[in-house]
């Protein structure tokens, strides 16, 4: 590393979001890995005391770790940018777009990349216009199968696959825990993969895809964070066109949402080898059993080395770049 090399780096790990166990184990892992490269690591759960640790001590960048709202939705990189730290990751505009996944779709089908047909609804449209009104449109329009999830979330939280329309209702309750509004998409049959996108500052690259492949049949919380439950190919079993078409697909969707330094594009690959595209995530999960470390490990990177080069990259941009 160069002159830019972090000395003091604060990962920030844990917050109130229905994901801070899963972003405790990623804060643990990016810390472990940084501090093994002779890095001074400090791991800080946010809370009221936060913001002047930061202030006062002034740390050479601010590595988060946060899933969840509290650190992909851009209001903590605001405040960061307003401090003037350098951090790794997405600026804060870019965070909101990628964690709003029905803005998400739009913006990313404007590239040219293939997304499933859905319709995003706020709880108030039953208030307003009836439940049965909109489920009977629901039904006519988007025929099951069906994915309902909530707009603003991850880890699969709230998410259910429906197979008939009556469990729609359920489903629609199921997703308004989490998010007051819900994203009603048609389900893609398919190979479903992660591609991990990273960029240290030489322009965007696509890791190998990983296919996974949920011994229960659905990718749900537990069988993303809980060690054999979920089967993962690394790299996918595609063809080698369809893995070209979605290597091209996540690096489309990473610039179009303007992300930086890692994200993680998640897809359905359909029975024509079409990539389609699911949702984007700004700070993917960093867990033992998580994507994007399985890939970087596959692609043969040493995990504290890229988590390092992001870091430098985040002080580089910082001094080169106006505040958003």
């Amino acid at each position: 590393m160069d002159t830019s090399s972090p000395r003091t780096v604060v990962v920030l790990a844990g917050g109130i979001s229905h994901e801070r166990e899963v972003s405790l184990r990623s804060g643990r892992r990016v810390a472990d890995s940084l501090a093994e490269h002779g890095i001074e690591v400090t791991l800080r759960d946010p809370d009221a005391t936060l913001l002047g640790y930061l202030r006062d001590t002034k740390p050479d960048v601010v590595w988060p770790a946060l899933h969840g709202a509290s650190g992909e939705d851009g209001a903590l990189r605001a405040l960061l940018e307003m401090l003037a730290i350098p951090y790794v990751g997405s600026r804060p505009g870019a965070a909101r777009l990628a964690w709003d996944k029905p803005t998400a779709k739009v913006i990313v089908s404007r590239v040219g990349v293939a997304t499933p047909r859905s319709i995003s609804l706020p709880r108030e449209t039953f208030r307003e216009l009836g439940t049965t009104s909109v489920l009977e449109s629901i039904a006519s329009e988007l025929p099951v199968p069906l994915v309902v999830k909530p707009a603003m979330g991850g880890s699969a939280q709230g998410v259910s696959i429906v197979m008939d329309a009556a469990e729609i209702p359920r489903a629609m309750v199921d997703a308004y825990t989490y998010c007051d509004v819900a994203l009603i998409e048609r389900l893609v049959v398919g190979t479903e993969i992660a591609i991990g996108v990273i960029d240290s500052g030489d322009g965007p690259v696509a890791l190998p895809a990983v296919e996974i492949e949920p011994l229960s049949g659905i990718y749900s919380f537990e069988a993303r964070y809980n060690a054999g439950e979920t089967r993962f190919y690394t790299p996918a079993r595609l063809s080698t066109e369809a893995a070209e078409r979605s290597a091209d697909a996540a690096l489309r969707a990473h610039t179009a949402l303007g992300l930086r330094h890692l994200s993680r594009v998640d897809m359905i690959v359909d029975a024509e080898g079409t990539p389609q595209f699911l949702e984007a995530n700004v700070l993917p999960g960093l867990t033992e059993t998580s994507l994007l470390p399985l890939a970087l490990e596959a692609a043969g990177h040493d995990l504290g080395w890229v988590y390092e080069a992001l870091a430098v990259a985040a002080i580089r941009e910082s001094r080169d770049r106006p505040a958003e």
